[in-house]
């Protein structure tokens, strides 16, 4: 019997749990302390367990279902832009890396917000460390493939008619 849109919602919701429970562990345990785009892709993810989490509790039928669907597409593009920005810097040969600069409070202290987000998405020398890695990819690898899957999973799942 296949899964319900709800049991997949669910899974939706706990897999970006475990995600953002990962990235506190590492933050707070092993002491990887996130760079800007890092913590844009946190929110990313938690956009995404949200609009899963709604879309559980409200089980959309009719055109209900599209507003999720689009609510889906958007929360993962951002956490594909982001996270894809992010690998893209990793990549980068060590002397094209841009300088470091400052912390995310400052500039969005310092700046407005515009300003401040074209300077965070320009990346800085701190974002382009691979400081850790699992069968070969760094975490925002990880988090690029995952907003795919959640975004587009969660797109499809939701086009589903839900059984009554």
């Amino acid at each position: 019997m296949p899964l319900s849109v709800r049991q997949i919602n669910l899974a939706g919701v706990l897999t970006c749990i475990g995600m953002m429970g990962f990235a506190l562990y590492s933050q707070y345990v092993d002491g990887l302390e996130p760079c800007p785009l890092c913590v844009f892709q946190r929110v990313a993810v938690i956009a995404l367990g949200l609009v899963f989490l709604v879309a559980l509790i409200h089980n959309a039928r009719g055109w209900g279902r599209y507003v999720y669907v689009a609510l889906f597409l958007l929360a993962g593009g951002f956490g594909v832009t982001v996270a894809g920005r992010h690998v893209w810097l990793q990549g980068l040969p060590p002397d094209e890396v841009p300088a470091c600069g400052p912390g995310l409070e400052y500039l969005l202290d310092a700046f407005p917000l515009s300003e401040a987000l074209s300077k965070i998405f320009a990346g800085s020398g701190e974002c382009a460390e691979v400081v850790w890695q699992f069968l070969g990819l760094s975490m925002p690898s990880w988090v690029l493939v995952w907003c795919v899957i959640l975004g587009v999973g969660g797109a499809l799942n939701n086009l589903r008619r839900p059984v009554p």
